[in-house]
């Protein structure tokens, strides 16, 4: 948009441009050099036209591929019938409704290499959000997937400029354009339009669980870029090979497994979606080097147990992960059940996607230390795209080992909330992007700083005036034998403002009591931060990346908002 003040204030814009700095070079002075997506996209179509670029597996197991040369013919058709026969030009924005499909690839490259910005939609958000996210992005067109036809309907007919619907697959409707039979001629891909660096490419909504969601304007640079750094830090080259089993309507599987391959020269093996079931199999059938997970996929792993001897793995280097809260306990479940390293990173959707990680190449010893021996699993070192530190409230750094909240700045940086002033006003105070995380840093690896997080700000519970981090309970709730999976929530109290509860799922057969849990955590924590209640379910609200939503089981825990709890001291022996 030219009027810029709907998105950020004149003095906001300084701060921003602010954050978008690397050791003092600003995001126009660019540190990515093969140009645009299209000018990549090329560049490995000719280089490596028959090499693979896209595999997918539906529940059945591998169905379609595409070489890089398939990959890139099909993308500048979509792309020509999206500008020629649609009319979306540069600038615009479509938005999709779509799940892990090669289609949705396909739309979104094709977006990019038009110059166009994708706004992608969680198929499993409700129809109100849906209706929002396409009013406020200002979305020309839905590309829509035929069995979320009804819902694109429903939240498109409650909008005064009602979109263009394209159907994806299915039986082509009346009311709608038809993807496949508008993809039988053949279109003039020679009028596409020139493109830049700074063309908008992305708005991913947050997945906040108060207040309308924020969208995230991302650049083709601020992804180009980020995946550069990305794929240097793991050292990856054309031999690599991803597995995506996160949703790719998240940051994490477009940058981390879409354009990070592209940009390394590799390939990814896309998934509908994950299944412990098929997981193993599908890693070393398809040779891949390295998967994208979030700590809940750690987690079914670990419970389902399978035997890896009968896969052969070899090619396999490690895991990322990241996206959400990683015990020491399910690290070391894991090492302990697998023996394969995963490599623990940080990022948010507001600075593309991830900006630190472990260092990839730790000796063993070593990287026991920072993954189980800090009291949380390190994420690591800054990437180059970014620098990173920890400051407190009024925006200064803090020394190692102090808490305060994560912030970063680099070129990484998305280039506001989308007509959201006041969010970036405040996202923005300091010249940093305020990532609301709270952490603190120790003197790491090679002189590098090692970051952790322990939790989300607005997540710290506050009893009686007194600030603690639910992830300090979380660790020591999730090391009890017999407890699955826990989470410390801060629930609203009469007496004390908060108290602590938990929330707890039991492995199968455990046969836990809620004063046995509490006795457990009363060894390891003082009274005011241990947990008054437990709360016992079968499993946890999550996003559609894992995330576990803390603030959602605040409801269970409401009959003890008056309730005032009191330690149980041990009477003392007559002396």
């Amino acid at each position: 948009m030219a009027d810029q003040s709907v998105h950020v204030t004149g003095a906001t814009k300084k701060l921003i441009d602010a954050a978008r700095t690397i050791r003092g070079v600003p995001i126009d002075r660019r540190l990515w050099r093969p140009g645009t997506l299209r000018e990549l996209l090329d560049m490995r179509a000719t280089a490596s036209p028959e090499a693979p670029f896209l595999t997918y597996w539906d529940e059945a197991g591998p169905t379609y591929s595409y070489t890089y040369a398939q990959f890139r013919r099909e993308v500048l058709q979509i792309a020509a019938w999206m500008h020629v026969d649609l009319g979306i030009c540069p600038g615009e924005r479509i938005a999709t409704l779509m799940h892990n499909d090669p289609r949705t690839v396909l739309a979104y490259f094709a977006a990019w290499v038009l110059g166009v910005c994708v706004v992608p939609i969680n198929s499993g958000e409700d129809d109100e959000r849906i209706a929002f996210i396409l009013e406020n992005s200002e979305a020309k067109t839905l590309f829509v997937l035929s069995e979320y036809l009804d819902r694109a309907r429903l939240a498109a007919c409650t909008l005064a400029g009602q979109p263009t619907l394209v159907q994806v697959g299915g039986e082509p409707e009346s009311d709608c354009l038809h993807w496949e039979t508008a993809l039988s001629a053949n279109w003039p891909t020679d009028r596409l339009p020139e493109l830049g660096l700074e063309n908008e490419c992305l708005i991913v909504y947050t997945s906040g669980t108060t207040g309308p969601p924020k969208g995230v304007m991302l650049e083709q640079y601020n992804l180009l870029a980020d995946a550069q750094s990305i794929a240097e830090w793991h050292r990856f080259g054309a031999a690599d090979r991803a597995m995506c089993v996160l949703p790719i309507h998240h940051v994490n599987g477009i940058v981390v497994t879409l354009v990070n391959p592209m940009v390394h020269g590799g390939s990814v093996v896309l998934h509908r979606k994950f299944s412990t079931q098929t997981f193993w199999r599908a890693l070393a059938q398809e040779k891949c080097t390295y998967v994208s997970v979030v700590p809940t996929l750690l987690a079914f792993l670990c419970e389902r147990a399978e035997p890896l001897a009968g896969y052969d793995l070899s090619a396999f280097r490690h895991f990322i992960c990241g996206a959400g809260p990683l015990t020491v306990d399910l690290a070391k479940s894991f090492d302990e059940q697998f023996g394969l390293r995963v490599v623990h990173g940080y990022g948010l959707s507001e600075t593309t996607c991830y900006n630190c990680y472990l260092p990839v190449d730790l000796p063993a010893a070593e990287y026991r230390h920072w993954m189980l021996e800090c009291g949380y699993p390190s994420i690591g070192c800054p990437i180059s795209v970014n620098e990173m530190a920890i400051h407190d409230g009024s925006g200064v750094d803090q020394p190692a080992d102090v808490r305060g909240e994560i912030v970063v700045r680099g070129h990484c940086v998305m280039k506001y909330y989308f007509k959201r002033p006041e969010a970036n006003a405040d996202a923005f105070a300091h010249g940093w992007f305020r990532t609301g995380d709270e952490g603190f840093w120790k003197p790491g690896p090679d002189r590098m700083a090692a970051f952790f997080i322990t939790g989300r700000l607005k997540e710290l519970i506050i009893r009686g005036g007194v600030n603690y981090s639910p992830f300090d309970i979380d660790e020591v709730l999730n090391a009890i034998p017999g407890v699955r999976s826990a989470m410390a929530v801060g629930f609203d109290n009469a007496i004390y403002g908060e108290e602590i509860g938990a929330y707890v799922v039991l492995e199968s057969g455990a046969m836990l009591t809620n004063h046995e849990i509490i006795a457990a955590c009363r060894l390891e924590l003082p009274y005011s931060k241990c947990p008054k209640v437990v709360v016992f379910g079968t499993e946890f609200p999550v996003t559609s990346t894992g995330k576990y939503q803390r603030n959602k089981l605040k409801p269970l825990f409401a009959e003890w908002r008056d309730a005032q709890f009191r330690e149980q001291r041990q009477p003392q022996a007559p002396t």
